[in-house]
């Protein structure tokens, strides 16, 4: 759980709607910062009726006040009557005197956030959900430039959308924050029109690189991507659709326009005032290098998939020779070794089968056990066995190098289950699996004659098994007797070899 919600669910009495709503703010909490050239403390009201903080924000574009987190701790007494009035009115306050923090004057503002009921119902809830608290440094003597006004403007108008249920906007996508553009990469400030009113030397020069010559101010953004992309709609090359929705800021998206092999990402942020759009700012990057990973690691990852795919194929090959080998031999002795061999190297194309249709290199071994588990059905129809396979619990996903190894274990202990312990006989094979957070819990249980414990550890599919878990794994394994009869296996293999396949938090969390 990330600290935002661990923090919402011990202290604030909000529902999952409002932590929805809060953790989309919190994906562009940086960009209010950078823009409103301020720290920023996102505080939510506690079940005792004060605030508590659950996010904080410091600016890349100005010095921070907050050199420690205020994350977990109570608004302090002097701007508690501040928030309270902007959460109980339901309007912004802005403090009329300089407040002063480590004796550095500053200008405090507090924003009420509101949301809307849902996606269908424009109308706000009642009360506010939470309210940010804006810490303006107010130091030094030097002038503003035009520049720092602009995106102070512009951050005026974002904290205005908050306040009104307006922002973060509810129509916009999820979008990948990497490689999306920030305040400081290049902004562009629309007016309803969709002309440029204020270009940054950063979003000018990224348009330079593009090919556009001229000076932005003045021109409709629409016509000078127009004109960028000419070329490219000329030589049949695909344009984005979104583009020109992004250009005229009428869209909450992000776009690419790609020319002299220059890449610049476009992203939209319509600006509204009681419904009705006033302009929009558009923040753009220069995004050149980070397609080329992106692409270098798109081409790595397909020849993984090719390389996996291919060891797949001549492991089936080999099972494949390996069968006709056994089927070819004289003594049952020979034939029942190469029949092992074979279905061992079958259990490892199956690990491989599976990487080779994905991207990840983590593996569903659900998926891959129960493929694996389909191969009772050929032990026991050679062995004149009825067996019923029975799979409980979830193995979750596990990391490509150990994938393998526990499942040619499974593979070694479920088929000595049936040729051995059910030989002959009807009866079940249940294998249990249980993850938690300290290892992975595996048992293989069967309800046939059971076993001799001095015989256990005498025959290779044992070795194989103990040197599997025990070696590449780092877990444990034992025999015993189960209670309705059969035998019971149980391999414990730690946490450190079963990292989750979960990625990293998204922006959202990220940002708590």
């Amino acid at each position: 759980m990330s600290r935002l919600s661990s923090i919402l669910e011990s202290h604030a009495t909000l529902d999952r709607q409002d932590h929805e709503w809060l953790r989309a703010l919190l994906a562009d909490w940086q960009l209010l910062s950078d823009l409103a050239g301020a720290d920023l403390v996102l505080w939510v009201r506690t079940t005792e009726g004060d605030f508590l903080a659950v996010a904080q924000g410091r600016p890349a574009s100005a010095p921070t006040l907050f050199y420690r987190d205020l994350i977990g701790q109570r608004v302090r007494e002097q701007w508690s009557a501040e928030v309270h009035r902007a959460y109980d009115t339901g309007q912004a306050v802005r403090s009329t005197e300089p407040d002063w923090f480590d004796e550095i004057p500053t200008q405090l503002t507090v924003t009420p956030v509101y949301r809307r009921k849902s996606a269908e119902d424009p109308t706000l809830v009642p009360h506010p959900i939470a309210v940010i608290t804006r810490h303006t440094h107010l130091g030094g003597s030097r002038s503003i430039t035009r520049q720092e006004m602009t995106f102070s403007e512009c951050a005026d108008d974002l904290f205005a959308m908050i306040e009104a249920g307006e922002f973060p906007d509810p129509d916009a996508p999820e979008i990948s924050r990497r490689g999306a553009p920030r305040a400081s990469d290049g902004l562009i400030r629309l007016n309803p029109d969709g002309v440029v009113t204020f270009a940054s030397a950063n979003a000018l020069s990224a348009m330079n690189k593009l090919g556009f010559g001229g000076e932005l101010e003045g021109e409709v953004l629409a016509d000078v991507a127009a004109s960028l992309v000419h070329e490219r709609e000329r030589s049949r090359i695909t344009v984005d659709e979104a583009l020109p929705l992004v250009v005229a800021g009428r869209a909450p998206w992000m776009s690419d326009i790609e020319a002299r092999d220059v890449t610049v990402t476009l992203r939209a942020i319509p600006l509204r005032t009681a419904g009705r759009r006033t302009g929009a700012i558009v923040l753009c990057r220069d995004t050149t290098d980070v397609r080329h990973q992106q692409q270098e690691l798109i081409t790595k990852d397909a020849t993984i998939r090719e390389i996996h795919h291919r060891v797949k194929n001549n492991l089936q090959t080999v099972a494949a020779l390996l069968r006709i080998q056994a089927r070819r031999s004289k003594t049952d002795e020979a034939r029942e070794s190469l029949t092992h061999a074979m279905r061992r190297v079958a259990s490892i194309a199956v690990v491989h089968d599976t990487l080779a249709g994905g991207f990840a290199q983590t593996v569903d071994f659900d998926e891959v056990f129960l493929r694996v588990m389909k191969l009772i059905t050929e032990v026991s129809s050679a062995t004149g066995t009825v067996v019923r396979p029975v799979v409980e619990g979830r193995f979750g996903a596990l990391p490509s190098e150990y994938a393998t190894p526990l499942a040619l274990a499974l593979t070694e202990l479920v088929t000595n289950a049936v040729e051995h312990g059910l030989a002959g006989q009807e009866g079940k094979v249940v294998v249990t699996a249980e993850r938690a957070e300290s290892a992975l819990e595996v048992s293989v249980r069967d309800t046939g004659s059971g076993f001799e414990p001095g015989r256990i550890g005498s025959g290779l599919g044992t070795q194989i098994v103990r040197t599997l878990v025990e070696g590449e794994l780092g877990g444990t394994i034992e025999w015993s007797g189960a209670l309705e009869g059969g035998t019971l296996v149980s391999l414990v293999i730690p946490s450190r070899w079963n990292r989750p396949a979960e990625g990293v938090l998204g922006a959202a969390g990220a940002a708590d």
